[in-house]
C-alpha cells in the first residue's frame, strides 16, 4: 500500500466566491472542475504538483445551489460541509480546511485505521462528468460527513473503479495544466499528535509533518504573489 498527498481542500460558500478568493490570494484563476451529484457540490481545480508531491492538486469546493435534490445522498456531505459552524466560518472567506490522501488500497487503509479505533467511514464510489468522459474514484466517507481530528486526519481516495488495472489513468493530474502554483510543504498540528502520527505511519504517509499544538492544517505554496501560507486554524 502506497499513500501520499492527493489534494488540498478549500471550502467556499459559493464557487464564485472561491474563484475570487483564489485570484486575490494566490494570483491565478482556477481551472474548471465539475459537479458531484450525490453530494450536491461542485468544484474548481488546479495543479500544484512538484517532484516531491507528484499527484498534488488544489480543490475549491462549494455546495451547488443548482444540484438536483433527487440525486442527493441522504447522508451528510463530505468535509463537514453541512456543519453550521463551518458554514459560518467560510461565509467570511473561503479557507483551507482539509486534505485528501491518495492510496493504492483504500480498503486496507481504512482497516488499518479501524484497528486503531479510527472509523473513517465506508468506501463510496463516486464519479463526475468531464469533457473526456466519466472520472471514477473510491472515497472514504462517514455518514455524518465528519473530517475527524478537526480536519488533520485526511480523507482517503483511490482513483479508478475497483479492479482497474491502471487506476492512475483516472487521476486529474493527467489533464490539469500547470498553474504557476506549487506545493512547498504541508504540515499539521493537533493536541493528540501521537495518535495522529501513529495513524499516518500505519498508511506510510510520510510527506506531512505532524506536531503537537492547536489543531491546524498548514499549506505553504509558491505562487505568482510569492510564498503564501494557508491555515485551517482548527475550523
Amino acid at each position: 500500500m502506497k499513500t501520499q498527498i492527493d489534494h488540498l481542500v478549500v471550502v467556499a460558500t459559493t464557487l464564485s466566491q472561491g474563484v475570487q478568493w483564489c485570484e486575490d490570494t494566490l494570483g491565478i484563476t482556477p481551472g474548471p472542475g465539475g459537479e458531484h451529484d450525490k453530494q450536491g457540490t461542485h468544484n474548481r481545480l488546479f495543479k500544484i504538483a512538484t517532484p516531491a508531491h507528484p499527484l498534488a492538486y488544489f480543490e475549491i469546493i462549494a455546495i451547488n445551489p443548482h444540484a438536483d435534490p433527487a440525486l442527493r445522498s441522504k447522508n451528510a456531505r463530505w468535509f463537514d460541509m453541512d456543519d453550521t459552524a463551518l458554514q459560518k466560518s467560510v461565509a467570511q472567506q473561503p479557507r483551507l480546511l482539509h486534505f485528501v490522501a491518495g492510496t493504492t488500497d483504500i480498503s486496507a487503509a481504512r482497516q488499518a485505521w479501524f484497528d486503531q479505533g479510527i472509523d473513517r467511514g465506508t468506501t463510496i464510489h463516486a464519479n463526475r462528468r468531464t469533457p473526456k468522459g466519466l472520472l471514477h474514484w473510491q472515497f472514504s466517507l462517514r455518514p455524518d460527513g465528519q473530517r475527524l481530528f478537526q480536519g488533520t486526519l485526511p480523507s482517503l481516495i483511490q482513483w479508478g473503479k475497483p479492479g482497474d488495472a491502471d487506476p492512475q489513468r483516472m487521476h486529474p493530474r493527467n489533464t490539469l495544466p500547470r498553474s504557476k502554483v506549487s506545493l512547498e510543504r504541508l504540515s499539521v498540528s493537533h493536541p493528540n499528535a501521537s495518535k495522529l502520527q501513529t495513524a499516518y505511519a500505519a498508511l506510510g504517509l510520510k510527506e506531512v509533518a505532524v506536531t503537537t499544538g492547536p489543531a491546524n492544517v498548514q499549506a505553504v505554496l509558491h505562487t505568482p504573489k510569492g510564498l503564501v501560507t494557508l491555515n485551517s486554524d482548527g475550523v
